[in-house]
């Protein structure tokens, strides 16, 4: 086992991972940037070292000062949490060049899951369902790109190769519409990923969005954790997430997820990962894979017991992969909601200092959050101060407990989405479950 970590990232999921390596008996090294000095990760951390100012490109993408970091305190290996450098290959390669042992997949792994086509060629080889679309980038031939279409059907999506976290991406209804969605979308994609290949996919009108946990050693062995259903979102940014998804018969889920471990085994994968599919009409198609640890990661926590943290630094660490799918028990229900520093309708981001900060707490109820009463949020990062999370023997359950946890949480100083999350546990289609990705963004259009 590793004596020293660093961890390359900060917020809550900075903590997170510290939290793990002080149950492992492990020291922990914090990099942070000048706006994050003051936080709680780093007064707790072993060691610490600032690695350049408040933007990121500066601190928290700077590869050199990153590794020069692990140099200059002696680390072992670079965690690299979620966001940031997490799925970037060339980090991932320059880390392991360095010495130290990337807390990840392999950097060939992440580059070809990166590359939205070669992903979706490697499930297709690997017997994972795909949306139906172009077998590749698509062509400059106009000609071929209509005809592609037709062959696919309308509504299709324009998505750029390199893409993510819902940018890159253009719906197109019409034909006459296509040739102008094609040429934009990779414009967009060539300038926010310096890729400029796109492929097309059949558009699913009212899809949900489901995902299924993985953990592979790298040497054959891999098992699937369950699904979550992150379906609760806007402009593809999720909002609730829950364990197990309702209202799916178990059979898909094993079958699903049962075909993503093998394609783990297939492709000799390492450590956690997870398969995103958009799932209507009973089938699933795959859309992506993230190389990493997720944000909602905590909900398969919740309804498994099994630490995935501990175990990505177990499996890079080399020690013998131990788990079986036979050991996976699933028990009981989680709900998770992401708690933003934002307005909580209009979304528009609310830094500052927070005055006042009240956690919820009682049977079934998990926070994770890095947020102390007088810290001041940057308005350089992602606007998410905490994780609430909820358990229950029963989905009901689970959404009694977070009733009752969001209506005891105080957050002051700075306007949050706690509202919406209120208004939402409420929501009579939500209560009944199984709302596709849309109806988040429906439903709030139909505000006055």
């Amino acid at each position: 086992m590793f004596e020293k970590i660093l961890i390359a990232n900060r917020g809550e999921i900075a903590l997170r991972i510290q939290r793990a390596c002080r149950e492992l008996g492990i020291k922990t090294v914090v990099v942070h940037s000048e706006a994050d000095r003051d936080a709680k990760y780093v007064r707790l951390a072993d060691e610490s070292v600032c690695i350049g100012p408040a933007p990121a490109r500066d601190s928290y993408l700077n590869m050199p000062a990153i590794i020069s970091a692990a140099e200059v305190t002696d680390s072992e290996a670079i965690h690299p949490g979620y966001g940031f450098l997490a799925e970037n290959a060339d980090f991932a390669e320059r880390v392991e060049k360095s010495g130290f042992v990337f807390i990840g997949p392999r950097p060939e792994s992440i580059r070809i899951m990166g590359d939205k086509v070669c992903a979706k060629q490697a499930m297709i080889e690997a017997g994972v369902p795909v949306v139906p679309g172009s077998e590749g980038a698509l062509p400059e031939d106009p000609d071929e790109i209509f005809r592609i279409a037709r062959e696919v059907g309308y509504p299709v999506i324009i998505k750029a190769a390199g893409g993510g976290g819902g940018r890159g991406m253009r719906v197109v209804y019409t034909e006459a519409a296509l040739q102008n969605a094609v040429a934009m979308t990779r414009n967009e994609a060539g300038a926010a990923f310096n890729n400029p290949e796109v492929y097309m996919e059949k558009f699913l009108e009212n899809p949900r969005h489901i995902e299924i946990q993985i953990l592979a050693d790298g040497v054959r062995n891999a098992i699937w954790l369950g699904e979550r259903d992150c379906s609760m979102q806007r402009r593809h940014q999720k909002v609730i997430e829950e364990a197990p998804a309702p209202g799916i018969a178990r059979r898909l889920i094993e079958r699903i997820g049962e075909r993503c471990a093998d394609a783990c085994r297939k492709m000799n994968y390492r450590g956690a990962g997870t398969f995103e599919f958009l799932y209507e009409n009973g089938e699933f198609f795959f859309i992506e894979m993230n190389t990493r640890i997720q944000v909602e990661h905590t909900i398969t926590e919740m309804v498994t017991g099994i630490d995935l943290v501990q175990q990505q630094i177990k499996i890079a660490a080399g020690e013998k992969f131990l788990l079986r799918q036979r050991d996976v028990v699933f028990k009981g229900h989680a709900i998770e909601c992401r708690i933003n520093a934002e307005d909580p309708f209009k979304f528009t981001p609310s830094p500052g200092r927070i005055t006042n900060w009240h956690t919820p707490g009682g049977p079934g109820v998990r926070m994770d959050s890095h947020v102390f009463a007088g810290y001041t949020v940057p308005p350089n990062y992602d606007s998410m101060i905490a994780k609430l999370i909820t358990y229950g023997d029963t989905r009901e359950q689970a959404i009694a407990r977070m009733e009752i946890a969001l209506s005891e949480m105080v957050v002051e100083g700075v306007q949050t989405n706690i509202p919406l999350h209120r208004e939402l546990m409420q929501d009579a289609r939500f209560v009944e479950g199984g709302t596709s990705i849309h109806y988040l963004e429906h439903k709030l259009s139909q505000r006055p």
